[in-house]
């Protein structure tokens, strides 16, 4: 007789690793107010909707730049400390958890159109933009994006796990609707 499949709850393996004391100085010298080591903003930039358990970073940097971002990577090198990029905590994989501990990047405040190009058929955006924010954006041009994974996604994050949905058919994935990136 043949047991029945069960599904076992997994927690990574890994031992975060202590950010040191200084290059949180550093970040809080950087960044004031859009630095935060405060317990439940981390607590809330170490989980998704996924069913992985992990520590939360250490602490939050909120990027409004792309010079925030590369601000923070810098220091965060020097230090050998681990980089989590943020975007809107809808994902399911686990990718923003800080399962090696380190620091995370919000990108939520990196929310703009740059541009529209409408008759190319492209538009430039900010990482943190969510793909409602987008849509609202360009709806008098007659433009949509395509792309629906079923929650309200930051278009990073929907480019860093190739975020398909129920329009993929059609529309293909993000792979098919990145032209480029400005990557750090």
């Amino acid at each position: 007789m043949n047991a029945p499949a069960t599904t076992a709850h997994l927690q990574p393996q890994t031992t975060p690793r202590p950010v040191p004391q200084a290059m949180l100085d550093a970040l809080a010298a950087r960044f004031g107010a859009q630095y935060s080591a405060a317990q439940a903003v981390c607590e809330q930039h170490g989980r998704d909707e996924g069913s992985l358990q992990a520590p939360p970073p250490a602490a939050v940097v909120f990027a409004e730049s792309t010079q925030d971002v590369q601000d923070a990577v810098r220091l965060a090198a020097q230090y050998g400390v681990p980089v989590i990029p943020y975007g809107a905590g809808s994902s399911l994989e686990g990718h923003l958890l800080a399962v090696q501990g380190g620091i995370s990047i919000d990108m939520g405040r990196m929310n703009r159109v740059l541009s529209v190009d409408a008759d190319d058929l492209t538009v430039t955006v900010q990482p943190g933009i969510t793909r409602k924010q987008l849509n609202e954006a360009i709806k008098d041009t007659g433009l949509f994006f395509p792309i629906d994974p079923g929650a309200d996604a930051s278009i990073g994050g929907m480019a860093a796990t190739r975020a398909s949905g129920t329009n993929a058919v059609r529309y293909g994935t993000m792979r098919e609707n990145v032209l480029a990136l400005e990557v750090v």
